[in-house]
């Protein structure tokens, strides 16, 4: 399963087995391949830069400022302004983020950065190691993002000084922080039909459905204030719409009448509006579709000034939704939310004994 939680920073190198951040505890973070500078002016400590009232970016330092202690290893603005762009993309997306959502975007990733550093001096003394293989195809992996080798010998020069031993420690890290997540919270956390279907039974208001029809519509709507004779016009219309309606065979052939005459906001896709739940509808159209069969044309129905008729594609009676229906999101909705509170039970768990310093 794809990882529920972004790992923040960690997920630099996709290509490293499906996180692949190459992070390290006691040095900036390697960044992933280059992207268009934003055009951002230079950065404060803090890392924030302001491109426009109102809108902070997140500018890389040149040099990193430590702005958290973790059992004795330093985080820097570096490694912080990295875990924000992976948990919030909106920023380089958008080439910045409203001011107001600054403040809580660094939280969230400064307490990323601590939660995955945690589980990096976990590992260590689980004496947790990676083999050697593993490890080789995650270096080639991360080489091979970059475009040119001159592109990357000038990531590793600036990050780790040409340091390659440097650069294999990162990427064990990197892959260490993954194991943990994987053994000690998403394994964990998975849900088996077993569990999902004993949910669905003992939760049964949660997937009852009400009255629902499936229908396309088609309808012809006089403009507002319209004359006598704008809506004789309207009438018209309508009539020789439903005789065209009741002459379609499919879906299909309803559908493209739709798209062609129909003034409504779903014409443009076949007319269909999927379900729709009855007290939702026009009472008129609600008791019109409880007398027919599914693929007949209803007769023309005036609500107010405007015209409709619609073709029954279902009707579903109120109850109780098939398992087989809702299975596939109960488990991934149920997955998720194991994943959390195992996540924020270890989180709790590793910070008990931590000293955490945030400079």
């Amino acid at each position: 399963m794809k990882q529920a939680i972004k790992v923040g920073a960690m997920l630099l190198a996709t290509a490293i087995a499906g996180s692949g951040q190459v992070v390290a505890s006691h040095a900036p973070t390697l960044p992933a391949p280059a992207v268009a500078n934003n055009g951002a002016s230079a950065t404060p400590p803090s890392g924030m830069g302001s491109a426009a009232k109102d809108i902070v970016t997140f500018d890389m330092p040149a040099v990193g400022t430590p702005v958290v202690r973790v059992n004795g290893a330093i985080l820097t603005d570096r490694d912080l302004i990295r875990e924000m762009e992976t948990i919030f993309p909106y920023g380089k997306i958008h080439n910045g983020v409203p001011k107001s959502m600054a403040p809580e975007m660094r939280k969230g990733a400064l307490e990323m950065l601590i939660f995955e550093e945690l589980l990096y001096q976990e590992a260590l003394k689980e004496k947790r190691t990676v083999a050697p293989e593993r490890l080789r195809k995650a270096e080639i992996e991360f080489r091979n993002q970059f475009p040119s080798e001159q592109e990357y010998t000038q990531v590793v020069q600036a990050e780790t000084r040409g340091n390659k031993q440097l650069l294999n420690e990162k990427i064990r890290r990197s892959l260490l922080i993954e194991d943990m997540l994987k053994s000690e919270v998403y394994d964990k956390a998975k849900v088996t039909t077993a569990a999902a279907l004993a949910y669905y039974n003992a939760n049964p208001k949660q997937f009852h459905h009400p009255e629902m029809f499936s229908i396309q519509t088609i309808s012809i709507i006089p403009p507002q204030n319209a004359t006598p004779e704008n809506l004789q016009e309207a009438r018209k219309k309508a009539e020789s719409a439903i005789k065209q309606a009741k002459a379609s065979k499919s879906y299909q052939e309803f559908g493209l009448l739709a798209e062609r005459i129909s003034e409504d906001d779903w014409h443009v896709n076949m007319g269909d509006r999927k379900a729709v739940e009855g007290d939702k509808l026009p009472p008129p159209v609600v008791e019109a579709a409880r007398k027919m069969k599914a693929g007949e044309v209803s007769d023309l129905i005036q609500i107010g000034p405007a015209y409709t008729l619609f073709r029954l594609n279902a009707h579903i009676p109120a109850g109780k939704t098939p398992f087989a229906d809702v299975k596939a999101k109960l488990m991934t909705d149920l997955q998720k939310s194991s994943t959390e509170k195992i996540r924020s039970a270890l989180n709790e768990r590793l910070r008990k004994t931590a000293k955490i310093d945030v400079l």
